[in-house]
């Protein structure tokens, strides 16, 4: 009997996908890496009998990276981004995906991928064939991969998918390859430059990145764009004749405006002078507003951001949420059209029943017109409902987005929205006059998507031709015209669609950055308002290098990128010439960097101007400026250095300690009350000096042998939670509150509440832990005996343990949490708890041997 080995590329779709294929029978087991589950179950798979597994990945199993030193920011030149040698990486080492499926892949013959069926799934297909490829034999045969194809999860669209297996797409995947190779490269070259540049001389930018991104900044061109022009408007006045007639009709001029007052005024004395309008015409026609085409996902995100006022990137993050669940189609599609074979009654019938759409659904069905025929772009069918769903099955926002994406389809087989327009033509003195009013005739798709009804009757006298009407009163208004508004995410995601910058699945992500990353602010109405640092990033660019900025450059590379995914252009020689244009386009851009640093000088200011006067520099013995806006940083002027400072936090003077190597005040760094914190010392946190300190470290991972707030003189144990970290003592709080921190990981063990001291001694306890010394006041000391000062382990002696469980309980919940499974964070695997951490092992001693 052959064994069937299937991945998708989600948990929870593997689960649904197991309980649709086995027809229910399938049993589960977790499987060893904690994140993805196991279904098995026995049946046919080709007409033979067949053992079925199915698990997930999470996403793409590898990442593209630089290697060895050009992953430091200091270790080598930007420029050697664009030639040096790149590798793909586990994307979540905590994971171990290749091992786990390479694991449970062992003794199967046969593979079938059910990754979504988009050009980023046929990537993952081939990560997977390459992680499997030394338990399954010959994997890129086409006799033994097999590749699911389907757009919805349902029984129907699933079992047809299992009977019509293909072959992964390469040139897909290739595709791919290529964007991620070029966005790397380029993304991360133009990225190290203008933040280390930048950050170096202004000290109130405000951003911890100064991030380029070949989508992402014609993205953000495009929003600056928009502000120049309503910048650069100019108002201007204009004048138009205000006709009202007998009962209270306002006609409209058939002039519009006049931008001339003085003859605006010439036609305001010849209308004022008449008593009477004559009526010289009146006709009347029927119109139509078209109902929706097919629901694809640029327009999910436009009318999600629109209508709704939720961002594109959260949109499309509850629409993957309800496709994995069954509720609507594959919701990355371009498509507009229904395919010919798609059973639209069927997917309607499902509805009839429902208290929310089940009288227009019941109506649409009896009076049921073909959709309109949209574009096919030969993707996924358009997004469709595919399960009906209560208001009480989801939350606000989601309900919100099922619930237009059913109205949408419903309002698809509707008829269109039909009115009467009647126009009523004025003459005064020979000029001439309108008046128009509409009836509604028919509601059409508008009785479902009510959003777009038509609105109240605009009912008028009914004048006949030859009439005359008495004119009530004669005004001539001024006015001005006004600026454009700033674009909405909407109006972005349109640009963005025609101007061929990003796909259908990375738009959201491009518009999400640009507002993570500073560039511009949210308003009211979604409008996307460019801050400070959007607008001179921009301005710069244009000034070095307009195509940088233009959309014009990602479109072309975007349209090569097509042509690998079709097979009509070759991998290499695309990727090769694209990264030489930007190759020369970068050094250029280095060159004239001051061009852009001159529109800095103006908006921003620099290092020496900002902060505040914080702690003592060890060169100079001045003190330095801290910088809190992001990134937080160090600055002496005197001797023109910036030191890095830990993110997301605040850092203090700590007690005005030196440290031992170079001079500089310690400081304290603390992420909250609850939070890490730790010494460190800004020179050793941007310099190690020892081999086995990486940058970014505190005093928590110095090796220092003598210096007392070293991880040699306060490291207690390994951690309880992580493989790599030490449990450090931390007396940043002491003596309110003492606390074991890993040096690692986010593990915090509060102990000794309102001790007076604690230390950690130098003998060492059975179980490998570090002795730690605790003294309290006399008439606060929590011991049976009486005793204001004891020495023991703190996870093996027994009158410490209360000291320490209580706050386990309390304030460092991971531990209680990681009973059978992850921490709460997700930080390493979990241990069985059983009263107490479990005993550490014995680092310390290594420590103590490296000395020796």
């Amino acid at each position: 009997m052959k064994t069937v080995f299937m991945v998708a590329e989600k948990p929870s779709l593997a689960a649904s996908l197991a309980n649709i294929l086995s027809n229910g029978k399938a049993t589960s087991r977790k499987g060893f890496n904690g994140a993805c589950s196991v279904h098995e179950w026995t049946g046919t798979f080709r007409d033979s009998s067949a053992r079925f597994k199915f698990t997930s990945v999470c996403g793409h199993i590898s990442g593209l990276d630089f290697v060895g030193k050009f992953n430091s920011w200091d270790r080598c030149d930007p420029i050697d981004l664009f030639s040096c040698p790149v590798e793909k990486k586990d994307a979540t080492p905590k994971l171990k995906m290749p091992q786990f499926l390479a694991s449970e892949a062992k003794g199967c013959d046969i593979l079938v991928l059910w990754l979504d069926c988009d050009k980023e799934g046929e990537n993952i297909c081939f990560e997977v064939m390459d992680a499997v490829s030394s338990s399954i034999r010959n994997v890129r045969s086409t006799s033994v991969t097999f590749r699911a194809r389907f757009s919805a999860i349902t029984e129907k669209d699933i079992k047809n998918a299992m009977n019509n297996l293909q072959f992964p797409n390469e040139n897909e995947s290739r595709s791919v390859d290529a964007r991620q190779e070029l966005d790397l490269r380029i993304g991360c070259a133009f990225t190290r430059f203008q933040t280390k540049f930048f950050q170096g001389r202004y000290g109130d930018l405000d951003s911890s990145l100064i991030s380029f991104g070949p989508c992402q900044t014609p993205t953000l061109g495009f929003c600056v764009q928009r502000h120049d022009e309503i910048q650069q408007f100019k108002p201007e006045s204009f004048w138009y004749v205000q006709v009202t007639v007998d009962p209270d009709q306002k006609l409209e001029w058939q002039r519009v405006r006049i931008f001339e007052k003085e003859i605006a005024m010439i036609f305001y004395s010849i209308v004022k002078e008449q008593k009477e309008a004559i009526v010289e015409s009146v006709t009347s026609k029927d119109n139509f507003k078209s109902r929706p085409l097919a629901l694809n996902t640029v327009e999910l995100m436009r009318s999600a951001s629109a209508g709704l006022g939720i961002g594109p990137h959260v949109a499309m993050q509850i629409a993957e949420k309800l496709y994995t669940q069954g509720y609507i189609s594959y919701p990355r599609t371009e498509t507009t059209t229904y395919p010919t074979n798609f059973d639209l009654r069927g997917v309607l019938k499902l509805f009839e029943r429902s208290t929310e759409y089940g009288e227009e659904a019941k109506n649409v069905m009896n009076d049921f017109i073909q959709p309109r025929k949209g574009a096919d772009a030969g993707d996924h069918p358009p997004i469709t409902p595919m399960k009906m769903a209560n208001r009480s099955d989801f939350d606000g926002d989601t309900w919100r987005v099922y619930d237009y994406i059913v109205r949408h389809f419903i309002g698809t087989l509707s008829r269109d929205l039909k009115y009467k327009s009647t126009t009523t033509k004025f003459i005064i003195d020979g000029e001439i006059f309108t008046s128009t009013s509409n009836v509604l005739i028919d509601a059409g798709y508008t009785k479902v998507m009510t959003w777009q009804a038509f609105g109240k009757n605009e009912l008028s006298n009914p004048y006949n031709k030859g009439d005359r009407v008495q004119i009530k009163d004669v005004k001539l208004v001024e006015s001005q015209t006004g600026p454009p508004t700033y674009l909405t995410e909407s109006d972005l995601i349109s640009l963005m669609e025609k101007h061929g910058i990003g796909t259908d699945a990375s738009i959201p992500v491009h518009i999400n950055n640009i507002t993570q990353r500073n560039y511009v602010s949210v308003e009211a109405g979604r409008r996307l308002k460019p801050t400070t640092l959007g607008i001179v990033l921009v301005h710069g660019y244009q000034k070095i290098d307009p195509e940088l900025v233009l959309p014009t450059m990602r479109s072309a590379l975007e349209k090569q990128l097509n042509l690998i995914a079709h097979g009509t252009a070759d991998f290499r020689a695309v990727l090769k010439h694209a990264i030489e244009i930007f190759r020369l386009k970068f050094q250029y851009f280095v060159t004239n960097i001051t061009n852009m640093d001159s529109l800095f000088e103006v908006s921003f200011s620099s290092l020496a101007d900002s902060g505040k006067s914080h702690s003592r520099c060890g060169k100079c013995r001045r003190y330095m400026k801290y910088i809190q806006q992001k990134p937080a940083r160090l600055h002496c002027s005197h001797c023109d250095e910036t030191y890095s400072l830990p993110v997301g936090g605040i850092a203090r003077v700590y007690r005005e300690l030196k440290c031992p190597l170079d001079d500089f005040e310690l400081l304290a760094w603390s992420s909250g009350n609850k939070g890490r914190s730790f010494p460190f010392c800004p020179y050793c946190y941007n310099n190690p000096p020892f081999p086995d300190m990486t940058r970014g470290s505190g005093c928590n991972n110095c090796t220092h042998p003598t210096c007392q707030h070293s991880l040699t003189n306060l490291g207690v144990s390994s951690c309880i939670e992580c493989d790599k970290g030490v449990l450090v003592l931390d007396c940043t709080s002491s003596p309110k509150n003492w606390k074991l921190g890993c040096n690692s990981c986010d593990c915090i063990i509060n102990i000794f509440d309102d001790a007076l001291k604690v230390t950690v001694d130098e003998d060492t306890c059975e179980c490998g832990s570090q002795l730690v010394t605790v003294a309290y006041k006399q008439e606060k000391t929590p011991f049976a005996d009486g005793d204001d000062k004891k020495t023991g382990c703190i996870f093996c002696f027994n009158e410490f343990m209360p000291l320490i469980e209580k706050h386990k309980a309390v304030e460092n919940r991971r531990l209680n949490s990681s009973r059978g499974g992850r921490s709460s964070r997700g930080r390493g695997k979990g241990r069985p708890h059983r009263g107490r951490p479990k005993p550490p092992k014995d680092k310390m001693a290594q420590l103590a041997a490296y000395f020796v």
